[in-house]
């Protein structure tokens, strides 16, 4: 089938236009005297490579054919072309789409024989219905013919084309072996599990836990998955000054030898994980059962994985013991089941340490973790990798019902030659053990509780639900027996207007209130009858309790979002500094007495109570270009530079604006609108962006349901419109309604501004305000120095941010929000973006062929170049997910490049960005530390002692810490056809974190990665109006039609004019 053109042809570039290139031209831009053997060499002979010797064939024809296809490859086009290597890395692994002569696979793997690693069968189809087409073979250059190759591309026997897609049947390449069960994940980026077949449908193995299953795209699928794995380090970075730093990792001793894993099964089986490890702690001390547990100090994670350091005496049947643990009035009875899974060896997690080999067991980091987790599990209250204790005297309230806890991560980590232990201080929101009275008291913020004596209104009702739905409550009123309920509604009706039918003694059923039954049954007459009822456990059962008879249960943590106050409280009452947070963390590894753990003295584990010494190399900072008329350059001092007395590298001039004041005019005055609007035109006007002319539109409006006609009005009667200035009172549902007319509904750039700022203008802000406008508007704030840039800019290249955000926790209904965004210019400096709605937390990108193919169709649009190489940062992706979304998403990207051209095969980097990670990193000396709080420097690298033994990964602290102790963040490398050095990636990185442009600071991530950060969160705000926070759970407004999938894509599609600019900005 012929590939059809996606854009309109592709022009050949005049001799003018080279000389305007922001690229070098392809002669200077590849120095082939410093790189090997490649096809970018004009004097490149392919039998002269040694990795593609063995793929040369050695009859004439052929050998034409091969050298054609090359030429093709690598140096056809203008843009430059991805080196041999990574093209051949891509034959490897990629399994549809392209089709090259069998023998082009021998290639990829650089041995002396192709046909024992060609994974179609030997022999090639005679007939011509498996044959792919070569004709219009470049969608970018639809028109632009080329003579045809001798057409012996075609296809085994066994493989089949549907709508050109290439489904291969080799057996070749061997899944990992199946398994069932949920096994321990570990903490090797490639443990997960991987999907059987391309349906969608997958299992992991016994010992690396379930994948998430395959891709359900058949236009890439595989009878058998080909697994991307991360590749290894090939060197660690030398760049930039040393300093000496310590992290909060502690080095494990484990003494060799073999642990024994078992499987426990409890009847019933929803107990929570706290009533579990009550039942097998009862087990393993009851004298009934000495002769299986006896001096056995065995570890559990509350689940299912059991640990011992001796085998149990129970046969390959297994056993099933009963086990009784003290109730309400009576023993409750559990059955418990014992099956053995496997053995535990730690001489292969030391093979994996010394590096002599490439996986981490992950069932031996898995039970190291269960093992030094047991005991704190058994003490504290357990949240994720973190445990807490009740608060003592000195309480933090945020407010409404929560406060602050605190207590301590700890997770194990492999690193080169040893296992470490990562403790931190933690800290969460909890709700606090108090009547459920004084509990909505808090909540509805009531000035005086006499206010609870009347009738709740229903906005407070909706409000109150809200919040205590799903809590745990226990009543008060029938003695020493606390039952516990979860609540599951709140009654509209009072307690004495609200009834249920009572069961009386002869049998029949008469309605009663519920005031009225607590004062027969149980002689209390409520103090609070207006007020609603606790609908508690099953809603269809009908059960209600009065308020006042219940209490909140301790120890329940807040999953809840924070209001904006709560989390402005809880980052104050959290944040250390650097010295301080170093402090803490080393009380707690005093506290927590691992020295005097049974369960680590049984394992024969210890832990060393001393921080790891690191080091680190502080990289140098870029140099920041900006315009003008001076030209003038900033050189970063610890993340920071200051843009005073220069100008944009490219100001948009706004002759035509407005302003909208959603503040009322006691709040914002006339006149402060005044001073703000000549405020605005001197700072921008000195930053390069002059604003020319008064706004053509000044008025005063209110409420969100006056946004959509006022921008109508503007965008009909002011053509040319540039931008609108929108003055909000707060935090309002109008700067939703601001963003979704403006971004949707009408192309309109927007600048929201608070009141506060107009009332009271300082320089800083306004310079802030117009960094944002000018790059919504199509400027250029700055850019990198172009004559100390990596050599990577020297051809064309695109970066990639993607993220996806979710709804908070606790929300079932809300769909996630993927966002990609792609670079569009050589700086880089322009951003283009794109968004879909998908499934309910779901972190793989469903969507991102399309969306990948979209935004370099639109780079090739605005350079004229296609991308030698790609980077793609990706965020918000855990190292349990590591495998599936690079699975999933490095093929996306592959099959984005190959409908756009069919030999289309940029080098593609794909990285990992974490943030969400309890590393942290201590000046050792204080003369290095930085600021108030005592941080490390900007510019921070680690890549040795604390990091992946055997994988490409780094810390860099990219940016300047004010508050509290700075996080550095965690880049892990999952794919690279580009053999990026250590500094290179390093260096690369770390400039990226310059080109952020809402501030003149360095950030803490690359910039792509932060921008599609910034415009999944603004998706959001464009869904607002499908969804509307009742109280009693999400509810869509309008018809049925609002809810669709179509609908959903149609609300955060941005309008054409919007997304020519980086209106998330």
């Amino acid at each position: 089938m012929a590939v059809r053109s996606e854009i309109a042809a592709f022009q050949p570039r005049t001799a003018e236009a080279l000389k305007e290139s922001p690229y070098p031209r392809r002669e200077e831009a590849l120095d082939v005297s410093s790189r090997p053997l490649t096809a970018t060499n004009p004097h490149y002979n392919p039998a002269a490579d040694p990795l593609l010797r063995s793929a040369v064939p050695e009859d004439e024809n052929l050998r034409r054919n091969f050298e054609y296809t090359f030429n093709e490859h690598f140096n056809s086009h203008i843009w430059g072309a991805p080196f041999a290597r990574p093209f051949t890395k891509m034959l490897n692994i990629f399994g549809g789409g392209y089709n090259p002569p069998t023998y082009l696979f021998g290639m990829a793997n650089n041995c002396e024989n192709s046909d024992d690693v060609n994974p179609f069968p030997t022999g090639i189809s005679p007939s011509g219905t498996n044959s792919v087409s070569t004709e219009s073979s470049d969608p970018f250059n639809a028109q632009n013919s080329s003579p045809s190759p001798p057409n012996t591309s075609t296809l085994p026997n066994d493989a089949n084309v549907t709508s050109n897609t290439l489904v291969l049947r080799s057996n070749e390449i061997t899944p990992p072996s199946s398994g069932s069960g949920d096994g321990p994940t570990g903490n090797s980026p490639t443990s997960g599990g991987a999907a059987s077949s391309a349906t969608g449908s997958g299992s992991g193995s016994g010992q690396d836990g379930g994948g998430n299953g395959g891709a359900t795209n058949n236009s890439l699928s595989t009878q058998h998955p080909f697994l991307f794995e991360p590749p290894a380090r090939t060197s660690r970075g030398t760049e930039g000054r040393t300093i000496s730093l310590k992290a909060n990792h502690f080095e494990i001793r484990v003494a060799k030898g073999i642990w024994y894993h078992y499987d426990i099964s409890i009847s019933p089986d929803k107990c929570p994980r706290r009533v579990n490890r009550e039942i097998i702690n009862a087990m393993v001390h009851s004298r009934e059962y000495d002769n299986y547990f006896k001096d056995l100090q065995p570890a559990f994670d509350g689940r299912r994985n059991f640990y011992t350091r001796h085998e149990l005496p129970i046969g390959k049947d297994g056993l099933e013991l009963e086990v009784a643990l003290p109730g309400e009035g009576r023993d409750r009875t559990f059955k418990v089941s014992i099956r053995f899974v496997s053995e535990v060896s730690l001489f292969n997690l030391e093979d994996a340490l010394e590096g002599k080999c490439k996986r981490i067991p992950a069932d031996a980091v898995a039970s190291l973790d269960v093992i030094l987790r047991h005991q704190h599990s058994m003490l504290h209250t357990p949240v994720g990798r973190s445990f807490f204790s009740t608060p003592g005297p000195e309480k933090n309230p945020l407010g409404g019902g929560r406060e602050v806890w605190f207590g301590f991560h700890q997770s194990v980590r492999p690193s080169k030659w040893r296992m470490l232990l990562n403790i931190d201080v933690s800290a969460t929101a909890f709700y606090k053990e108090q009547s459920v009275l004084d509990f909505m008291y808090e909540v509805l913020e009531m000035q005086d509780r006499s206010e609870m004596r009347r009738n709740l209104s229903d906005s407070q009702r909706v409000k109150f639900t809200k919040e205590i739905k799903g809590l745990k409550i226990e009543i008060t009123h029938c003695g020493n027996i606390r039952r516990k309920y979860r609540v599951c509604n709140v009654t509209r009706r009072s307690a004495m207007n609200q009834q249920f039918p009572l069961l009386t003694d002869d049998g029949t059923t008469v309605d009663t209130s519920v005031s009225d039954y607590f004062l027969k049954r149980y002689s209390i007459s409520l103090n609070y009858p207006n007020l609603p009822c606790l609908q508690v456990g099953q809603e269809q059962k009908h059960t209600y309790l009065p308020i006042e008879v219940c209490n909140m249960v301790a120890g329940q943590r807040c999953i809840k979002k924070l209001t904006d106050m709560q989390t402005s409280t809880m980052i104050k009452a959290t944040a250390r500094s650097a010295p301080d947070r170093e402090r803490e963390i080393t009380q707690l590894m005093n506290a927590n007495r691992y020295e005097s753990d049974p369960h680590l003295r049984e394992f024969g584990i210890s832990v060393i109570p001393r921080m790891v010494d690191i080091q680190g190399r502080v990289i140098p900072a870029p140099k920041i270009q900006y315009g003008g008329r001076t030209k003038a350059q900033a050189s970063p001092q610890q993340g920071v530079w200051d843009m005073r007395g220069k100008q944009f590298f490219s100001g948009i001039e706004i002759k035509t604006w407005a302003i909208a004041c959603f503040a009322p005019k006691r709040i914002v005055r006339e006149e402060s609108l005044q001073t703000f609007i000549s405020q605005l035109q001197k700072i921008s006007n000195d930053a390069g962006m002059p604003i020319q002319q008064n706004p053509c539109f000044c008025k005063y409006a209110t409420g969100q349901d006056q946004v959509e006609p006022m921008f109508r009005f503007l965008k009909s009667n002011h053509p040319g419109l540039q931008l609108i200035v929108v003055v909000l009172p707060g935090k309002t549902p109008v700067y939703a309604e601001v963003k979704r007319v403006g971004d949707i509904m009408f192309g309109l750039a927007t600048q929201c501004v608070q009141s506060k700022n107009v009332n009271k203008t300082s320089p800083q802000t306004l310079s802030n305000l117009c960094l944002k406008i000018n790059v919504k508007l199509g400027g250029i704030n700055s850019i990198l120095v172009p004559t100390v840039r990596p050599s990577v800019f020297r051809e064309p290249i695109i970066f990639f941010g993607a993220d996806v955000t979710h709804p908070p926790a606790g929300d079932k209904t809300k769909p996630s929000i993927a966002a990609v965004v792609a670079s569009m210019d050589a700086h880089p400096s322009r951003y283009s973006a794109t968004v879909r709605v998908q499934s309910h937390r779901q972190e793989i990108i469903q969507d991102l062929a399309a969306m990948v193919k979209s935004l370099l169709l639109q780079f090739y649009q605005s350079t004229r170049f296609k991308p030698a190489r790609i980077i793609y940062y990706r965020d918000g992706v855990s190292e349990g997910q590591f495998s599936n979304v690079l699975n999933h998403e490095l093929r996306a990207i592959r099959e984005a490049c190959l409908k756009l051209e069919i030999d289309y095969m940029p080098g593609i980097t794909f990285v990992v960005v974490q943030k969400r990670h309890h590393t942290r990193l201590f000046c050792a000396d204080t003369k290095d530390q930085m600021g108030r709080s005592g941080n490390i420097p900007a510019g921070t690298t680690v890549d040795d002692v604390i990091t992946h033994p055997t994988e490409f990964d780094f810390y860099l602290c990219s940016h300047a810490g004010i508050q509290g102790t700075s996080r550095p963040s965690h880049y892990h490398v999952l794919w690279d056809d580009n053999d990026f050095s250590a500094d290179d990636l390093q260096n690369l990185t770390y400039q990226l974190c310059h080109t952020y442009v809402r501030c003149t600071r360095s950030v803490s991530i690359p910039a792509p990665a932060y921008y599609a950060h910034l415009v999944a969160f603004r998706a959001r705000y464009h869904l607002v109006e499908k969804e509307i926070d009742s109280g009693e759970g999400s509810q869509k407004s309008g018809n049925s039609d609002d809810r669709t999938p179509v609908a959903m894509l149609r609300a955060v599609t941005v309008h054409p004019e919007t997304l020519r600019v980086m209106y998330f900005a």
